[in-house]
């Protein structure tokens, strides 16, 4: 169990953000700084008040040492009262005693009390008047009066000290926390400082991508700039890539109409009907081979990093006076309602290939109508709508007419690829082509494709 967590953990660190990333560092590192300053901190406070109280006994103890003589029947005696008040009252927690032989001389703070000790695994532990623990300083001092040695022990309640220590241990921890809190939200907000650059590039490439603008225009910090400039390089040389291949399939399908219309015409002239029936099928097998790859090769900037805005509208009423042209002895009406301010994220070639593949299709099978209308799906995606009132194409054959080279009417001019270019192009935009019934009655082409921008746009449906 233990293996198969740690990959988990890894994947979960690697998509932390940079700014969580920061954040946790610096929260563990101050954390860690900040739990030893909470330890060592209050034991050198109490390394410091244990000193101060042993130089206060250090002091008591000399005073007592250079008071302490013999009286005139030989017994150990303090000639003066000493400076400590707290000496002489009961209990008060501060004592003194000096032992000579079986002879205990004491202080009044004691009453008929004695210094006791009490062992430990810790060690010796002394308790007091109170049973209270005791600081002890002990010396042993000898005296010309004397043959024995003289013990003095002074004792100072702990409890003061202890208390004190807890007290100033739990103030320090609340200021650490504080500290740890402040230092954190202003690690926070340098962190989100430091990376604005990064949120402004972030923003100006969703611009780019939507086609508002076509290159990263800001000033940014000297780190980020090498990075801002050669993703610049780049994305102009994958344009000018990309327009230089677009070019090189349009001189190659123009290269190549003209040899094959030759080569049609004389397949078609031929006076041997068996072999015209046998070539011609290959003929036109060859045209729809270069209709496919020349499309596909004019399909290579749909993707484009450098996104565009094209209008629908426009380039529907420019078509469809083309088809007028071409179809005016059938009589068919085209009736735009695409709303003129209506844009989607494609380039004017590859809309003028789907919308131009649709309304070809639509004017070769309409009796006499072709509605054109759009439906606001989101923010970012638009559906356009072809209709037309011809014969349509059943549930089980849309499909079929999808597929590359597929034509549901031999006796109807065509390679067969129209519908499925169209449908490549749109995928190609992230987009999709679907076929259903019209409410004219015949054919609809649904093709779905991204705005380009998120903002939403007041853009009836029609």
């Amino acid at each position: 169990m233990g293996i198969s967590c740690m990959p988990i953990k890894s994947r979960a660190l690697r998509h932390l953000s940079l700014k969580t990333r920061l954040l946790l560092a610096a929260a563990l590192w101050l954390g860690a700084m900040i739990l030893a300053a909470g330890y060592l901190i209050p034991n050198l406070i109490h390394q410091y008040l244990l000193e101060d109280v042993q130089n206060q006994l250090q002091l008591s103890m000399d005073e007592i040492t250079a008071n302490l003589e013999a009286n005139p029947q030989g017994q150990l005696t303090l000639t003066t009262r000493l400076a400590d008040p707290r000496f002489t009252q009961p209990y008060s927690g501060l004592y003194w005693s000096a032992t000579l032989g079986d002879q205990t001389l004491r202080s009044r703070s004691l009453w008929d009390r004695f210094l006791t000790e009490e062992t430990h695994v810790h060690g010796t532990i002394y308790l007091g008047a109170k049973e209270e623990s005791l600081i002890v300083l002990k010396r042993t001092v000898y005296l010309p009066e004397f043959s024995q040695p003289i013990t003095i022990t002074i004792g100072l309640d702990d409890a003061p000290l202890k208390a004190t220590l807890q007290r100033v241990s739990k103030e320090l921890w609340m200021i650490l926390a504080l500290l740890f809190s402040g230092i954190l939200v202003l690690t926070g907000v340098q962190v989100t400082w430091s990376l604005r650059p990064l949120s402004k590039m972030q923003r100006e490439l969703s611009a780019l991508r939507d086609g508002q603008q076509n290159a990263l225009n800001g000033d940014y910090p000297q780190e980020i700039s090498p990075l801002v400039n050669d993703l610049n390089a780049l994305l102009f040389h994958y344009q000018e890539l990309l327009e230089r291949a677009r070019h090189h399939a349009g001189n190659l399908s123009h290269a190549l109409k003209t040899p094959l219309s030759v080569l049609k015409n004389e397949v078609a002239q031929l006076n041997d009907a068996q072999l015209r029936s046998q070539l011609q099928p290959s003929v036109e097998q060859i045209q729809q081979q270069i209709d496919y790859h020349l499309g596909r090769a004019r399909m290579a900037g749909s993707a484009n990093i450098l996104s565009v805005k094209t209008a629908p509208s426009v380039r529907v009423d420019a078509i469809s006076q083309a088809f007028d042209k071409v179809y005016a002895e059938r009589g068919i009406t085209l009736v735009n309602e695409l709303d003129s301010d209506l844009e989607v994220a494609v380039e004017p070639t590859d809309l003028d290939e789907m919308i131009g593949n649709l309304l070809e299709n639509s004017y070769k099978w309409a009796n006499s109508l072709i509605r054109v209308h759009s439906q606001i799906l989101s923010d970012d995606w638009v559906q356009i709508c072809v209709e037309d009132d011809g014969a349509g194409i059943s549930a089980t054959n849309r499909e079929k007419a999808l597929k590359r080279g597929v034509r549901l009417d031999e006796t109807t001019p065509g390679t067969g690829l129209g519908l499925n270019i169209v449908s490549e192009m749109a995928h190609s935009y992230r987009g999709a082509l679907a076929l259903g019934e019209s409410q004219l009655g015949g054919l609809k082409a649904t093709l779905t494709l991204k705005q380009p921008t998120r903002a939403a746009k007041a853009v009836k449906s029609h």
